[in-house]
């Protein structure tokens, strides 16, 4: 994925670009930062850690509150099967346990996620990146820290201080990933943008300028 946002963007005209990515968006945002440092200036992740950080700290509160990583990763169809019979309720299980602030995730965006997460593929996809993240990109991240390799860009590190990130010491985990770290925690879950718009827009600006 990351390899094809370097080409969308070459297709656009830009060499060279800033990057912020949300969740599953700020894994392809760091992994491009480290494999293409060529394409970029600055790069933002909110509310996570490396892959490989999640999975080796793993414990019993870690995997209470992060069982889909180890739910979806299971060999298909059958979480494919079982998210697919009552998708909503999976949804809704999501907007429930990864958000601080009530109402947060609008009605509205709520059926654009619905919309969006209706057809098998999707649910596919879904599977499949977090299979991807439990194999090669967990073998990418060890491969990065065994060969000394860091993001060269400057990274913003924001989190929900209420999130399951929070309690993985997010600044000094990133400083083993990369070479000039910064950032903050926002009072909220996991879903930043939809439960502190106004501050995470504001991190963002002064960040990339």
């Amino acid at each position: 994925m990351a390899r094809d946002m370097v080409a969308v963007m070459a297709a656009l005209g830009y060499d060279r670009f800033r990057i912020a990515g949300h969740d599953r968006g700020a894994r392809v945002a760091y992994r491009l930062a480290l494999d293409y440092p060529a394409a970029v200036e600055r790069v933002a992740v909110l509310d996570i850690v490396p892959t490989k950080k999640v999975y080796d700290a793993t414990d019993r509160a870690l995997a209470t509150g992060y069982f889909h990583w180890f739910f979806l990763i299971q060999r298909a169809p059958i979480p494919e099967a079982l998210i697919g019979g009552a998708p909503d309720t999976w949804l809704d299980m999501a907007f429930g346990n990864w958000t601080a602030t009530p109402g947060a995730v609008t009605p509205d965006a709520r059926a654009a996620y619905r919309s969006a997460f209706a057809t098998p593929e999707a649910i596919h996809a879904t599977c499949e990146d977090y299979r991807a993240g439990a194999t090669v990109d967990y073998a990418a991240d060890a491969a990065t820290l065994a060969a000394g390799n860091k993001i060269a860009a400057p990274l913003l590190v924001l989190w929900g201080e209420q999130g399951r990130v929070a309690a993985l010491d997010p600044l000094a985990t990133w400083r083993d990933y990369a070479t000039d770290v910064r950032g903050h925690g926002l009072a909220c879950g996991h879903f930043l943008p939809e439960e502190r718009p106004a501050e995470t827009l504001a991190a963002l600006l002064d960040f990339f300028g």
